[in-house]
């Protein structure tokens, strides 16, 4: 009798073993990849990624409309073309790089989240797929290409370090970037000690983050209907990582490279304690120049984990 009970629970326990070793691992998520965002006036734009930043233009395997402007083999900005139904927004989506694309869209899967059917391949051999976050954010997982390299002599920094987007609810997007993906809290803090306005979650894989920029508009309503387009631009936006920004500024102001550039008159001390400078492109993204350590102690939380580095 004791062997007609105990069997039929070590099958249970056999079947859930195998389940658990049959059912996809997370690849590694190592950095930031892109953002990528619209134009209304290519030209402008060009000049803008290319004399100010420095990036290198290249074709666009992704969207034979689209170009990219790369700091590196990896990390770029991608530029579209504007849609006549962008509204204030110029941020089309953010990508992230992986080890294996395919094992990722898997692995998702097997989580329930929605994924296409299929990886795309790209002429350059590197291979993506999209997803939506819980809010509706369009996040692109994208492996690179093997030996991916680009020759970027005048960029301003090699290094994308974070993205930032709108979100709404903290807690609906920590569900799928901390206890999907495996993202690590980095930082925390607002314009206030007792506010909090942004929440830096750290890749798994590398030291690369993306930003949340909290709106504190109800669930549901991401934007606030009185949001403008350049405020938006404000909160979607990039950064680089730079030694030091004061350096850099000097350099791009040396190089008459802030001619008719919207940008911040000087450096400043952000408030997690790392010196920054504030860039926007001719349709209003910003690009944040960003010191890769604090230089001064920062408000309302501590660093909890490594710093990016060059």
């Amino acid at each position: 009798m004791r062997t007609n009970i105990v069997l039929p629970a070590l099958l249970s326990v056999l079947t859930l073993s195998a389940l658990a070793q049959s059912a996809p691992s997370r690849p590694q998520i190592t950095g930031v990849s892109h953002l990528a965002v619209y134009t209304s006036d290519p030209a402008a734009t060009e000049h803008f990624y290319t004399v100010t930043i420095g990036a290198v233009k290249l074709p666009d395997p992704e969207d034979p409309k689209g170009v990219r402007y790369a700091i590196s083999g990896t990390q770029y900005v991608e530029v579209l073309p504007l849609p006549a139904n962008a509204g204030i927004s110029r941020m089309d989506h953010a990508a992230l790089n992986t080890v294996n694309a395919e094992g990722m869209r898997k692995y998702l899967g097997a989580k329930g989240w929605q994924v296409p059917a299929k990886v795309t391949r790209g002429s350059d051999g590197s291979r993506w797929f999209f997803v939506l976050d819980p809010e509706g954010n369009k996040i692109q997982f994208i492996q690179p290409p093997a030996n991916a390299h680009v020759d970027a002599p005048n960029a301003i920094s090699h290094h994308l370090i974070h993205v930032g987007f709108l979100i709404g609810d903290r807690a609906k997007e920590d569900k799928f970037y901390r206890d999907l993906l495996g993202f690590r809290p980095y930082w925390f803090g607002g314009m206030q000690d007792t506010k909090v306005d942004w929440v830096s979650q750290q890749v798994p894989d590398g030291h690369d983050w993306i930003e949340y920029m909290v709106s504190g508009s109800p669930s549901g309503s991401v934007i606030p209907p009185n949001m403008s387009q350049r405020t938006l631009g404000v909160l979607n936006h990039i950064a680089l990582g730079e030694n030091s920004v004061d350096d850099a500024f000097k350099t791009l102001k040396d190089g008459g490279r802030l001619v008719n550039v919207r940008a911040d008159s000087s450096t400043k001390i952000g408030r997690d304690g790392k010196g920054q400078l504030n860039l926007y492109d001719p349709d209003g993204t910003r690009v944040e120049m960003m010191n890769l350590h604090a230089t001064e102690k920062p408000c309302c939380s501590a660093f909890t984990a490594d710093d990016p580095a060059n």
